[in-house]
């Protein structure tokens, strides 16, 4: 029989800091008029685990400086030519046609006089090979090579695509040229900050408590360990800001806002995928039909061989039920995965790390991001279930360096110049703590970062959504 798992104690997300930080937010069940003290543990206990999501880009990528306000980029476009959308209109007895370009986002016909072309009707099995006569604006003219003619039905949508020229014996050379389109991309740095403030009479409020935080900063004052979760909250942001941000839209709110909010935005590594990538919608795949799907998509694009999938609980344990499937019997019932049959006796191992299919190498990774329940963990409304990314570098034209780079698929650009370094600038002020540049009788601690993430070949990425 099936079992219900409680929903008691349930998922605990309400904030554990609060916007005035004073000893009674840290420990108030202390009477210390008290003849008694309180036998407390020193130690406070780390009850949610690890807390920080960031690492994820620190991992993938590299961080390079960069000095303007914008940056641009440029892409290797397609080395062939084909259009998917073409209607078609037959000359007398189909020895010619005209054909119509109706491709989204195509304002001209690339193809060129003399150049042989295969066209392919969309909706079944006919095709035909022919000979550009004519090109004007979004039309080309063809003339077939059978007697018979064109044998594609005028009421088919055509694909098509050049695949040589032939010229006639004494002929003159091809017309025209054909240069390669620049696809330049272009994307803002966003400024990120953040504050960490106590008042000079609560830091000498010792506490009863020995903190400690993932990042190592541990001591019995309270105020250090307010200091730096801000610290690791702001390393969280610098990351999920990357991920998650976009760029603002005209006429948007945040494009219009006044005074010291908002900016233009910026593309996050989402957004981008959402708007250059492929986007697999409606639930996980779970099927090997479904990763068939996914590869004959990454067969059409940079056909990247390594890939690692970031991925949310359900979705790893999807992936996992799938492979642990392909092998459902084994000697006297028992399962086996590998080189090696595995013992009936010994525990079994149902988790897997990757696969491969198809010619392609597919790494699983657990994304702490996706799982925190006060992140993207349990959202309904607009959830990613994992991505993508393809392994290795890609060679772009840097617009500001003036040439030819190598660089990962992901990278962070941060601003710097030769006075100024804002890939993480922390300092003090007030007057307590050790800082004097005001009469404020606190410590403030103020973060700030100035930096954007470069998406390159996002064609080659996947986003995985519910």
């Amino acid at each position: 029989m099936s079992g219900t798992l409680n929903a008691v104690p349930g998922v605990n997300t309400a904030p554990s800091t609060t916007m005035t930080l004073l000893p009674s937010n840290y420990i108030n069940t202390m009477d210390f008029t008290n003849q008694y003290l309180p036998d407390l543990n020193e130690e406070e206990f780390e009850r949610y685990g690890p807390r920080t999501v960031s690492g994820f880009l620190d991992r993938l990528g590299a961080e390079t400086p960069f000095e303007s306000d914008l940056l641009k980029w440029e892409e290797q476009g397609r080395l062939h030519i084909k259009y998917n959308a073409i209607s078609i209109v037959y000359g007398s007895g189909n020895d010619t046609a005209v054909c119509t370009i109706s491709d989204p986002g195509i304002t001209a016909c690339n193809f060129r006089v003399s150049q042989t072309v295969l066209l392919s009707s969309n909706s079944n099995n006919t095709s035909d090979r022919a000979i550009i006569t004519a090109v004007s604006g979004l039309t080309f003219t063809v003339a077939f090579y059978t007697a018979s003619g064109g044998t594609i039905s005028a009421a088919d949508s055509v694909t098509a695509f050049a695949y040589g020229s032939e010229f006639k014996k004494g002929s003159n050379g091809m017309i025209s040229s054909l240069d390669p389109t620049p696809n330049i991309f272009e994307t803002s740095p966003v400024i990120i900050k953040d504050k960490y403030q106590v008042s000079g009479s609560d830091m000498a409020q010792i506490g009863w408590i020995k903190v400690s935080t993932e990042d190592g900063a541990t001591g019995y004052y309270w105020f250090i360990k307010g200091k730096s979760e801000t610290s690791l909250r702001f390393k969280d942001y610098l990351e999920m800001m990357l991920i998650e941000h976009r760029v603002a839209e005209a006429g948007s709110g945040a494009a219009a806002a006044t005074g010291d909010t908002g900016n233009k935005g910026s593309q996050g590594l989402f957004s981008a995928i959402e708007t250059r990538g492929n986007v697999w919608s409606g639930g996980n795949p779970t099927s090997l039909t479904d990763w068939d799907t996914m590869i004959q998509r990454l067969d059409k694009q940079g056909s990247i061989q390594e890939n690692t999938l970031f991925v949310n609980r359900q979705f790893s344990l999807d992936i996992d039920d799938m492979l642990a499937a392909q092998n459902s019997s084994g000697v006297s019932g028992s399962v086996s995965w590998g080189l090696f049959d595995n013992d009936k006796d010994m525990a079994l191992n149902l988790g897997f790390d990757g696969f491969h299919r198809g010619g392609y190498d597919f790494y699983k990774q657990s994304w702490r991001y996706l799982i925190d329940p006060t992140l993207r963990g349990g959202l309904v409304g607009g959830a990613v279930n994992g991505i993508l990314v393809p392994s290795g570098t890609k060679d772009i034209h840097d617009h500001n360096l003036g040439r030819s780079v190598k660089m990962p698929f992901l990278h962070v650009r941060y601003r710097k110049s030769e006075h100024e370094d804002r890939r993480y600038k922390s300092w003090i002020t007030g007057s307590a703590g050790g800082a004097s540049t005001d009469d404020s009788d606190s410590m403030k601690v103020n973060y700030l970062s100035e930096r954007v993430l470069i998406t390159l070949g996002a064609n080659n990425f996947g986003i995985f959504k519910s």
